[in-house]
């Protein structure tokens, strides 16, 4: 029996004996600065003459470390280890796959500030968001294992006199995982042990700007016990390497996070059978958000203004989930718009390994350009609040910005941004401030302030996301706790940390027996 799971707890930081322990972890980090990782193929490390290089968004001119780079030449080495452990890795028992998660979960909760302290150097992540983001690389382990178990022996299904019928799962293949820099470390490890707990081998190929949280998240595996060839770690451009892998004739599972655009090329691709190809890949993809906190006139105004503040500027707004607009009943909205840009003003700007910084940067230049792009746009459609500040002399830093008085219509209010702003509009009615908040293509996340519960009613019918908060911000789900993923061009709704998740891993196959 193993212990019902839990999330990870995170770190108090108000503790100053945590405090000193980070910072002991972000030196041994600092140690490693400029260490190259290879790529592991088949349990092998393979050394490449060009390099993916990871820089420091607070510092552009520091460089972390690096990995090798794979090439079509590499990724064909690493299918062909992939097919052929999946033969043995398959028909493992499905409890000893389970446990190598939960053993590599323990190693790295040995190592949760090693690994915190890595993403804060290597994606700018503030410390907090850092500990929560690792944790819940924990909470994908912990809670995978305890399904996969679960589903070892099937479901029950019914058998008749002279009968008796099965109903079990199948692993599906070789997976391809393509994780986003945003959550380089929990979406990088859920979209890497899902597939491998289910007994399909994996090509991790990381996020670019952020290979090395990966590669230390492969180091853990083979520590753990992972087999040859179960897991194999190729790291490359995506304009040199992603078609290729989507492509592949070997593919069978395609697991990605990242923007619309990519996710629906790859869902193109992998819809077209290539020569020697014998099945229908399937794919799971996250493609985005924008997501709205709805304020009822029926709300608690610091419980409004928490939750948007909160959405829309933890991580800089680098999240799908980010509360990138705020739909206000016209009855509260310049009390809490006031107070919003009031709050906003208190938050700190700077290098993220100071921990009095709430904000760090965006992630690199191609961030950074299109962030203040959409700024110079906002100041067209709407009102400025507050913000309109940037920087990236040193590293990529905006100051948190807002705009108020925005048409519904607006291109701040409907377009995917990913980073420090926010957009205000009005609404005349709750149920327009509801219509206002379905109006774009994507329905990831979404929160409704309000006490009145009729309009909280409403809201479950009509808000149509794939997770929707009540008085709350809407960014911070669980594993296990908030299964997540959203409708639309939003994704396919893998619901990621959830109870039917591992069974988009798996073939379910009906057996059925003559007596």
């Amino acid at each position: 029996m193993y212990t019902e799971y839990r999330h990870e707890p995170f770190t108090d930081f108000t503790k100053e004996e945590n405090q000193k322990e980070f910072l002991e972890a972000l030196a041994k980090v600092k140690e490693d600065i400029g260490k190259e990782y290879p790529l592991i193929i088949g349990g092998k490390e393979v050394t490449t003459e060009e390099k993916l290089v990871s820089y420091n968004p607070c510092n552009k001119t520091e460089v972390i470390g690096s990995t090798s780079k794979a090439s079509p030449k590499e990724l064909d080495q690493a299918f062909a280890a992939a097919k052929e452990a999946f033969k043995t890795w398959s028909q493992t028992n499905p409890t000893a796959r389970a446990e190598l998660l939960f053993r590599a979960a323990a190693i790295m909760r040995r190592r949760k500030h090693e690994m915190s302290a890595t993403v804060v150097k290597e994606a700018g992540k503030p410390w907090r968001e850092a500990d929560i983001e690792v944790a819940e690389g924990i909470d994908f382990m912990e809670y995978y294992g305890r399904q996969m178990i679960e589903l070892k022996d099937g479901k029950k299904i019914v058998s008749r006199d002279g009968e008796s019928n099965q109903y079990v799962y199948t692993s599906a293949g070789v997976a391809v995982t393509i994780p986003p820099w945003n959550f380089s470390a929990a979406i990088m490890i859920g979209t890497t042990v899902a597939p491998l707990v289910t007994g399909n081998t994996v090509l991790m190929k990381p996020a670019e700007p952020t290979p090395l949280i990966a590669a230390k998240f492969v180091d853990i595996m083979r520590e753990a016990g992972v087999p040859d060839g179960v897991l194999n770690f190729v790291p490359g451009e995506p304009h040199e390497i992603g078609d290729y892998l989507v492509d592949h004739k070997d593919t069978a599972l395609i697991t990605f996070t990242g923007s619309k655009a990519t996710g629906l090329r790859i869902m193109e691709r992998a819809a077209k059978v290539q020569e020697g190809q014998q099945h229908l890949k399937r794919v799971l993809a996250e493609m985005g958000g924008k997501d709205t906190v709805v304020v009822d006139k029926e709300a608690d105004v610091e419980t409004a203004v928490e939750a948007i503040v909160t959405a829309a500027f933890n991580f800089s707004g680098q999240k799908c989930s980010a509360g990138s607009r705020a739909v206000i009943h016209e009855d509260l909205y310049d009390q809490v718009a006031e107070r919003v840009v009031e709050e906003t003003e208190k938050l700190t700007l700077g290098d993220s390994e100071k921990f009095e910084n709430y904000l760090g940067p965006v992630i690199n230049q191609k961030a950074y350009d299109k962030v203040t792009s959409y700024i110079n746009i906002g100041k067209e459609e709407g009102k400025l609040l507050t913000g309109d500040e940037s920087d990236d002399s040193t590293g990529y830093f905006i100051k948190p910005t807002i705009f108020g008085d925005l048409d519904p219509q607006a291109r701040i209010m409907k377009e995917e941004i990913f980073g420090p702003v926010l957009a205000l509009a009005k609404a005349k009615s709750y149920k327009e401030a509801i219509d206002i908040a379905n109006n774009t293509e994507y329905g990831l996340t979404g929160a409704v302030i309000s006490t009145n519960v009729e309009n909280m009613e409403y809201a479950k019918r009509h808000f149509h996301v794939g997770n929707l908060y009540f008085n709350r911000n809407c960014t911070g789900a669980i594993v296990g706790y908030h299964p997540f993923g959203g409708f639309k061009l939003s994704g396919t709704d893998s619901k990621a940390g959830g109870p039917d998740h591992l069974l988009q891993y798996l073939l379910p196959k009906s057996i059925s027996q003559a007596l």
